[in-house]
């Protein structure tokens, strides 16, 4: 290193310290972290190290042997600050803050080194990992010398909750709730509640009629006392934080009186206009101008679309106005913006189907009878457009054979690599279908692998084979309607290769399925920085945890439930909409909340007004006073990122539990020669 290098200001680091007496615990990690790290050698070096009191290695330091062991050191030792290298944070941050406190220390006098994920996991070289190790430690040493007591913020809990999103999730979360007595606002973009199960014909493996499971609990929604519900409704502003959100929703215009209207129907009778509908029939059958999706929407108020009304394009017809019954047309309504105050909040949006155009060889939109997995759900559907007749495009014309094609736009690197879940034993589903609808029909299902892995699901897989259907792995490579012989015209040809029998084979069908994949809403990104939540590339919102927080995000009092999440069938839908249902009513049984104290403040005497931390916070929690020219944090809205921190050019925003001294501490504690008395960069 050049003699004229100048380094870091270093803070006091002789053998002597500070006067603190700190105790650190190094964890075997069963062999996680004893494998490649020599624990023992680690630990007694530690406990030569300036302000070090004690030093222990321990097979399990997360065991309730382990934290006794620090309990009992704080309480006969005396210490003053403890370091455990172990595991993330993460994962044991807060089991051993718990264990300080009971000792009677503060447990933010605690700091954790993770030498496991960060260093045991990520080398062989036990040499290097052991070095690694000790410069952690040293840096959590130094750094907790600087670490000051901390309290937890207090906040009351609202005991109301807002549901975003109406299907099963949604309406899960929402009954869970509202049935343990807690009030509800249910917000649903749609005009009804029910989601995508509300397309279906059955449900898989049970084959259970999917209208007949999901309309009692639309019923019990819409007259449960405690759940609000707004359908046809946006959100459209979120303040506040855990326990106190302040939420504006704008309920957009039916152009229906809802407390004149009886649902009769007169309205969609009469009306004259009839448009294609791309949304509930997903193309493939009709509605007037003035409708409802289904028989037994919910709420039974009809919407007009003033895109397609002859009375909004041309100022003629009012034939609902006239017929109405109950004078409920009301063509002047406005949109309605409604102001409520919640203490948490669910998000159960939902997903969007992959659209089949993005893979143009399999023929979607240019091939008559190639159809999407939804479209084929609506025609089966005994409420749908063919009445639950199978059929070709022509709507007469019966098919003698069905290619299913599973993973379309999972599973595929040029598209979606995950998983859709679902899509394999609604294949299995199709195939059941298509049999019992059609007896002597061929299906053949073009898999890559079936995953059956639910409960009763294998069981399925062997009904459907028993049944005869056809099953042949291999992505498909194209979809043609280029015959070659007499007895294919009009068919569709399937080029597929067999893996299992190492052939390429040429099958002529005449309708094909496409299985299209569940991705993210496409305004997935937008709900997130509405919500100040965090969005992953493929559109689903960011849990806490994949595994032990599923339904909660980095936001306090803000969780996620069904496919928003990730692709999702109902049982996992339904468990998870019930989860997050639970956490809220646990946050609602506390009535306050004791939140974590780490959270940026804003020196006044150093805020130049230039407002880069207003525009940068991810949490909103940041405002700017107009009057004074310089910016404030909202303590209980801070999420204690430091991105404020790092931002600010006059560094007037400090974060607490991350103040500069500590931070710098720790880099020197890092930097220095675990081997040699002096510092390694000198």
């Amino acid at each position: 290193m050049s003699k004229e290098f100048i380094p870091l200001e270093l803070h006091d680091q002789s053998r002597q310290g500070h006067g603190e007496r700190v105790g650190v615990y190094v964890c075997h990690c069963g062999t996680n972290i004893a494998k490649t790290v020599a624990v023992e050698e680690v630990s007694a070096w530690a406990g030569k190290q300036a302000d070090v009191t004690v030093a222990r290695n321990y097979k399990f330091m997360c065991s309730s042997l382990g934290q006794e062991l620090v309990e009992q050191d704080i309480k006969e030792l005396g210490l003053t600050r403890v370091v455990v290298a172990a595991c993330s944070p993460h994962m044991h941050e807060k089991t051993f803050r718990n264990s300080c406190q009971r000792a009677g220390l503060n447990p933010y006098l605690f700091e954790m080194a993770n030498i496991r994920e960060l260093d045991s996991w990520a080398t062989d070289d036990r040499e290097a990992a052991t070095l690694k190790a000790k410069a952690q430690i040293k840096g959590a040493v130094e750094r907790v010398i600087y670490q000051q007591p901390l309290e937890p913020i207090q906040v009351d809990i609202n005991p109301n909750t807002l549901v975003v999103g109406g299907g099963i999730a949604g309406i899960t979360a929402a009954l869970e709730l509202a049935n343990a007595g807690y009030h509800v606002y249910l917000v649903e973009r749609d005009s009804s509640i029910g989601g995508h199960m509300a397309k279906l014909d059955k449900t898989f493996p049970t084959l259970d009629c999917a209208a007949c499971i999901l309309t009692p609990k639309m019923v019990d929604v819409d007259q449960h006392p405690n759940i609000t519900m707004l359908t046809w409704s946006e959100v459209d502003a979120v303040h506040g934080y855990v326990g106190n959100f302040s939420v504006r929703v704008r309920k957009r215009t039916r152009y229906i009186k809802e407390e004149l209207c009886t649902g009769c129907g007169t309205c969609v009778e009469k009306c004259p206009a009839k448009i294609l509908d791309q949304n509930f029939e997903v193309g493939l059958g009709f509605r007037k101008a003035v409708y409802r999706n289904f028989p037994q929407a919910v709420p039974k108020y009809p919407v007009i679309d003033t895109e397609n009304c002859i009375y909004f394009q041309r100022g003629k017809c009012k034939a609902c106005q006239i017929v109405c019954p109950t004078d409920a047309i009301d063509f002047n309504q406005q949109d309605e913006f409604i102001q409520i105050e919640v203490g948490n909040i669910i998000l159960a949006t939902g997903y969007e189907q992959f659209d089949a155009r993005r893979i143009p060889q399999y023929g979607y939109g240019r091939l008559a009878n190639v159809f999407t997995s939804m479209e084929f759900e609506r025609m089966v559907n005994a409420a749908g457009p063919t009445d639950g007749r199978v059929v070709l495009r022509d709507g007469v014309t019966q098919p003698e054979s069905v290619a299913i094609i599973h993973c379309v736009g999972s599973r595929d690197k040029n598209y979606h690599e995950y998983c859709s879940r679902a899509c394999c034993m609604a294949s299995l589903k199709f195939a059941h279908l298509v049999h019992e609808r059609l007896p002597g029909a061929e299906v053949y299902n073009f898999y890559i692998d079936i995953r059956a892995s639910g409960k009763n699901y294998e069981e399925f897989y062997h009904r459907v084979l028993s049944e005869g259907a056809r099953f042949i792995r291999g992505r498909v490579a194209e979809v043609t309607d280029a015959a070659r012989l007499d007895d294919e015209e009009g068919k569709l040809i399937i080029q597929v290769e067999d893996t299992l029998i190492g052939r390429q084979r040429r099958i002529p069908v005449d309708m094909v399925i496409l299985m299209v994949g569940m991705e993210g809403r496409k305004d997935s990104r937008q709900v997130a920085n509405l919500f100040g939540l965090g969005c992953d590339l493929d559109g689903f919102f960011t849990e806490r945890h994949a595994k032990l927080d599923p339904v909660v995000t980095m936001t306090e009092g803000i969780m996620i439930a069904g496919a928003c999440q990730g692709p999702k069938a109902i049982p996992e839908s339904v468990a998870q909409g019930s989860a997050a249902a639970a956490r809220v009513a646990s946050l609602i049984g506390q009535r306050r909340l004791m939140m974590e104290p780490v959270r940026a403040q804003i020196d006044p005497a150093g805020c130049s007004g230039c407002r880069i931390c207003n525009n940068l916070c991810p949490y909103h929690a940041i405002i700017f006073h107009e009057d004074r020219k310089i910016s404030e944090v909202i303590t209980a809205l801070c999420q204690g990122c430091g991105a404020c921190v790092a931002a600010c050019p006059s560094a007037a925003i400090n974060g607490a539990h991350f103040t500069r001294d500590q931070v710098m501490a720790q880099i020197e504690g890092i930097l220095w020669d675990v081997e040699q008395p002096a510092m390694a960069l000198q």
